[in-house]
């Protein structure tokens, strides 16, 4: 459904992808693990149409994204929930989810969507007036991921979805992200929380100073020693 393909992106002279490439099957769940500066937001940026490679391509079932304006991507089904969430804070809960279904594809069904994400997160249900830049961060998060749902998308992309939230709000927000993927919506994920992220993962690439160095099943990745240590604390997860 996704190919990336020798995706390279700089910013004057630090290059933040050197050569990179992926493929993301439609309906899997795949996650991208690597430390702080490793080049994942990037990627994402790259894939959603946030910034601009300097070399390769990025391919949605075969058509070229990188000559398309973000709104085209839109219109593809791909939806980007960034770092920092990016809602609108001035504008309610409702209002923010209705501009997620503005592009033309989404209009149609899109009270069945808000019923699904209102079901989905029960308490943006009991919110809806309330302005987005006064809530909680984690209900702020919970407002990009349902406006981005609003959008029809087949494509979610999901960058750091758990940052700087409470762990209790953190299970709710990977309990949500369950029953999306069951859904068997297309999820690319970056997530610092990789043992929770490979508990839900098909697959996931890892990413060190730019470049891709491991991939695999996610159930694999878990029990991996390397990974292990550089990314689960050093301690297994096997039968989890």
């Amino acid at each position: 459904m996704l190919e990336c393909s020798d995706l390279t992106l700089a910013y004057g002279k630090h290059v933040a992808l050197d050569g990179v490439s992926l493929r993301v099957d439609a309906g899997e769940m795949v996650a991208i693990l690597g430390a702080n500066g490793a080049g994942k937001s990037s990627l994402l940026g790259a894939i959603g149409g946030r910034v601009r490679p300097r070399a390769g391509q990025v391919r949605l079932d075969g058509a070229d994204l990188l000559d398309m304006p973000d709104h085209a991507r839109v219109g593809r089904g791909i939806a980007l929930v960034p770092e920092g969430r990016g809602i609108f804070p001035g504008l309610s809960v409702a209002d923010n989810l209705a501009l997620g279904a503005n592009p033309a594809h989404a209009r149609a069904g899109a009270d069945a969507r808000r019923a699904e994400v209102l079901a989905l997160f029960p308490r943006l249900a009991e919110r809806q007036a309330q302005l987005a830049g006064t809530m909680s961060g984690g209900e702020q998060q919970m407002v990009a991921i349902g406006r981005a749902l609003m959008s029809a998308p087949r494509l979610l992309l999901l960058d750091e979805p758990s940052l700087g939230l409470a762990p209790i709000v953190v299970q709710e927000v990977f309990a949500a992200l369950a029953r999306i993927r069951r859904t068997g919506l297309t999820i690319l994920i970056v997530e610092q929380n990789a043992r929770a992220t490979l508990a839900l993962a098909d697959r996931a690439y890892l990413l060190e100073a730019g470049r891709i160095t491991g991939s695999g099943p996610a159930e694999t990745l878990r029990t991996d020693p390397a990974v292990v240590r550089a990314f689960l604390g050093g301690a297994a997860v096997a039968g989890e």
